[in-house]
């Protein structure tokens, strides 16, 4: 039965693509024929995708116009990817204050595909993409969702907030052949919605697990502390946020699977997966340019942390070129064991409005921080940090089964490693997270 119901479900992905001019599937299949191509064969060919979109961001975007002959750059001379280091980043700001200017002179921006992103880092931007650049996306998605087994057909379990609801015929048709999905409402999670969507899960027999990595984490949970070990798909995708170990170990014990892990934003779409080695993320090379700088915008030695800069080599509708993303990571210069070409993105520290400060000018990593100490400290079972001055910060601490009258003073003595006695240090005794409106989790939140 399942085979039937998956072959029309691979069909019915198929003439839906084909009805949209078929650039998915046929994207879908570059990317899975470059995965092994040789390193020179890759960068030629990424080279040749940035001259092309330097050469039209030059010629129609009056943004980047303007920015070209403010930096006596010539995209006709193009000698090398490193040659975009003689261009300016482009920030949040740049593109909220004057977004019209991004706008390819070839487009009409009522025509465009419109995204809007969540501002976590206090900027909420609009964003706009041509059709091809939509469907490369889509592309890109589907390719780092099969790293974890998932194929056209595939059922899926979203732990999501916000979830579409299918209203009409049309709606539900479409969610029955296309969608094929069956969610969990992060917005409300709880003992009684998570049981339902047990015996859902059961009736459903999803293949893949898609979601935010908390709210993954905390479903997964609830599976093991109740034994529930019936629910066994071939894969588990993690995305949205930081994925901490100790809840991929979680995650994993729950569904019997492992985690592959992606990363990626609205701006530029994907920008890296984990592979079956599950150790670093490759980076999604065939559409994007990933920069680590670091803060005076030099290239970030591999394995220093640094600010991601992305280059998206899809969206001519309105180019973004060294876009930063307001994000921290770390590249490194070790080939993976799997046999892909390409540099690997081994592992991501954070956003930007997610390092606490300290008073003596020092960062710290609160995504880090709060990793550490949960693996240090026992009796918690989650954790929120809230900066809100220099020499304040709120621990939110959710009591776990083994809280005792020691858990709050060891906290206290790990926070003490990094921050002196200057820094008022307030736990504050909470039943759960506060989540974002999208359905988000952010340990760590720095309002300095």
């Amino acid at each position: 039965m399942l085979n039937i119901d998956k072959w029309i479900g691979r069909m019915a992905y198929k003439a839906w693509d084909l009805k949209e001019g078929g650039r998915r599937l046929r994207e879908y299949k570059n990317l899975r024929e470059q995965e092994y191509v040789p390193e020179s064969q890759r960068q030629e060919y990424q080279f040749q995708r940035l001259q092309k979109l330097l050469k039209h961001a030059g010629s129609t975007s009056p943004w980047y116009t303007k920015i070209f002959e403010s930096s006596n750059f010539d995209p006709a001379a193009l000698a090398s990817i490193e040659d975009l280091q003689q261009l300016p980043i482009t920030t949040k700001s740049d593109i909220r204050n004057n977004l019209p200017e991004f706008i390819s002179a070839d487009y009409v921006m009522d025509v465009l595909n419109q995204a809007k992103t969540g501002g976590s880092t206090g900027v909420s931007l609009r964003l706009y993409f041509d059709a091809r650049c939509q469907q490369w996306r889509n592309a890109a998605q589907m390719y780092a969702d099969s790293m974890a087994g998932w194929e056209p057909g595939c059922r899926v379990a979203a732990i999501w907030g916000n979830p579409p609801k299918a209203t009409t015929l049309k709606e539900r048709l479409r969610a029955y052949l296309l969608e094929r999905t069956i969610y969990l409402d992060t917005m409300d999670l709880n003992p009684k919605t998570m049981g339902a969507f047990v015996d859902k899960w059961r009736r459903f027999e999803p293949e893949i697990v898609f979601g935010h990595a908390h709210s993954i984490y905390l479903f997964a949970k609830y599976l093991v502390d109740l034994g529930i070990e019936d629910l066994r798909p071939k894969g588990v995708v993690a995305t949205s946020m930081m994925l901490l170990d100790s809840e991929r170990t979680v995650i994993e014990k729950a569904f019997g699977a492992k985690v592959t892990n992606r990363y990626g934003c609205e701006e530029v779409g994907l920008i890296a997966v984990e592979c079956e080695q599950h150790n670093g993320m490759h980076i999604n090379n065939p559409h994007i340019i990933l920069e680590c700088l670091t803060e005076d915008n030099r290239p970030a030695a591999p394995g220093e942390p640094g600010k991601l800069v992305v280059t998206d080599l899809n969206n001519y509708g309105m180019p973004l070129i060294r876009y930063r993303v307001e994000d921290v990571g770390v590249l490194g210069e070790e080939i993976c064991a799997c046999g892909r070409a390409g540099s690997i993105l081994q592992r991501l520290e954070g956003r930007v409005a997610d390092f606490l400060k300290k008073p003596d000018g020092g960062q710290v990593a609160g995504v880090s921080l709060v990793e550490r100490t949960l693996t240090k400290v026992s009796g918690v079972e989650q954790m929120q940090l809230v900066q809100e001055t220099m020499n304040e910060i709120k621990v939110l601490r959710v009591k776990g089964k083994e809280f005792s009258e020691n858990t709050d003073g060891d906290l206290i003595t790990e926070f003490r490693q990094v921050f002196d006695d200057d820094v008022t240090l307030t736990i504050i005794d909470a039943d759960h997270i506060p989540q974002e409106t999208s359905g988000k989790y952010r340990f760590s939140i720095c309002k300095v």
